[in-house]
């Protein structure tokens, strides 16, 4: 994702006077923003740090749904909307099948050893941003029974 999309749609938002859009998109914004400030690239921001701002926000706004108490609908509700949008910006991510057969085709010598941490060593820089940990994890546990 490059950050002037993200910056063109919220500017769209805006002009659309839709303001829950406008303020979702602009948390993706200021974090990508951020994450390239930090990364000493404030000019032009490359689109793999904006995904991993994008991922990161997307994983926050899920640990913020499954936090929030139960009778807090509203809070709920406008976490869920925010999610909604980030999913729409959020990289598409690997299935557990599709990490399956990434792991079969790429490393079939390292599986052979059966040790997870070595597996996940080799396997997890090649899949960063690609696919959920989670799935990582679960599929690799899967393997090494």
């Amino acid at each position: 994702m490059e950050l002037s999309k993200l910056q063109k749609d919220m500017m769209e938002a805006m002009k659309a006077k839709d303001k829950a859009r406008k303020e979702s998109i602009a948390v993706l914004y200021s974090a990508a923003k951020k994450a390239g400030i930090d990364a000493g690239c404030r000019d032009n921001v490359p689109e793999e740090l904006v995904d991993q701002a994008i991922m990161k926000e997307v994983k926050s706004v899920k640990e913020q749904i499954e936090t929030c108490p139960k009778d807090r609908t509203e809070l709920i509700e406008e976490f869920e909307a925010r999610l909604k949008v980030f999913e729409e910006y959020a990289p598409k991510m690997m299935s557990k099948e599709e990490v399956e057969a990434f792991i079969n085709e790429s490393f079939a010598e390292v599986i052979a050893t059966k040790n997870k941490g070595m597996i996940m060593k080799e396997i997890m820089p090649k899949l960063k941003g690609k696919a959920d940990g989670k799935v990582i994890n679960e599929v690799v546990a899967q393997m090494c029974k």
